[in-house]
């Protein structure tokens, strides 16, 4: 059956701010229209809040803004399909787990485990936790410093790698999804060092399951896992996803004072220019081992703006990704 590309909800009072304030801080395009609260342009659909307390969606992405935004972060209810993904279970104790930087050529890979039970979920739901693609990083950083002081240091467990340690690791394991499976079973074991009645694992399906279970030890393995597609929908995930993308941030904005470069997030042009310039700096390819994910094909493209080639690297700096493969460009919705 074809996907609805028009839905309409009279929200009430509480709902309607929920609204508002999810789409201010999310990563929208505002719009003027008549008699709204608020109105933007969200990923292949529109959503006009009127002054009624209608809410208007419409759009080839309609359905997916109500499934997994509307219905489980304001309505708090499962009108399409969403019964099985709102039992209790939803918010019953457990952890999510989730990656930022793995398609940025500067910066560090960085995994997180962020837990969940009923009350934190609710308070979780109120300070506007959700997926990070779709916030702002003003945003990321002000729900994530919200979601710190909420979870402490005991519910919530970052692993960093750093660009040095990663293209060392990638020299051995020649495979990101296998260094992913290590980072997020390193999440998994050190949260259960302070959670140790944790029951359950929630991650986004990168690859097969076996590649995290591979690397999870005696504490891990005692726990179920659960992989499968748009995880962020969980609450748990939303968070890590939340808080590795805001380490990942403040990691980049470090990395950029640490050696006195714009460092950009993504793989664009001007992320190629400032990799260029840094190696014409000091006439060193190795420098790019130090900030940079190297197996990369941009790294070549950079080598060749420098009339330099990868065998002028270190070892760990002559290591191509099999598919020669270009770092995932996040697709951008407004200015950030």
């Amino acid at each position: 059956m074809a996907a609805k590309n028009s839905y309409t909800y009279v929200l009430n009072k509480d709902q309607q701010e929920a609204l508002r304030i999810m789409l201010t801080a999310g990563n929208y395009r505002p719009k003027q229209v008549p008699h709204t609260i608020i109105a933007v342009d969200a990923e292949d659909c529109v959503v006009n809040l009127y002054k009624s307390g209608k809410c208007l969606i419409q759009g080839k992405g309609a359905e997916e803004f109500v499934l997994f935004f509307l219905e489980p972060y304001i309505l708090q209810s499962a009108e399409l399909g969403y019964e099985e993904e709102l039992k209790p279970e939803l918010t019953a104790p457990h952890m999510g787990i989730d990656e930022s930087g793995k398609g940025d050529y500067f910066g560090p890979l960085v995994a997180c485990a962020a837990y969940v039970n009923p009350q934190l979920a609710k308070k979780m739901g109120e300070i506007g936790v959700r997926d990070c693609k779709q916030l702002t990083d003003k945003a990321v950083f002000f729900i994530g410093h919200k979601l710190r002081d909420l979870l402490g240091p005991n519910r919530f467990k970052i692993v960093s790698i750093g660009p040095e340690t990663y293209n060392r690791l990638y020299a051995k394991m020649r495979n990101v999804n296998t260094m992913l499976g290590w980072a997020h079973a390193r999440c998994i074991e050190n949260m259960l060092e302070t959670m140790p009645d944790c029951p359950r694992a929630v991650a986004d399906q990168f690859g097969s399951k076996h590649v995290i279970e591979r690397s999870l030890m005696k504490n891990g393995r005692a726990i179920e896992l659960e992989q499968r597609h748009k995880a962020e929908s969980d609450i748990a995930v939303a968070a890590a996803s939340v808080l590795a993308r805001e380490a990942f941030l403040y990691a980049l904005q470090k990395l950029g004072k640490g050696f006195n470069f714009e460092a950009h997030k993504g793989a664009s042009e001007q992320v190629r220019n400032s990799a260029v310039e840094l190696v014409k700096r000091g006439n060193d390819p190795d420098i790019l081992l130090k900030v940079a994910k190297c197996h990369f094909q941009t790294t070549d493209k950079v080598l060749a703006a420098c009339g330099k080639s990868r065998k002028e690297m270190s070892p760990e700096g002559q290591v191509v990704a099999k598919n020669a493969g270009k770092p995932f460009v996040r697709k951008k919705k407004s200015s950030e």
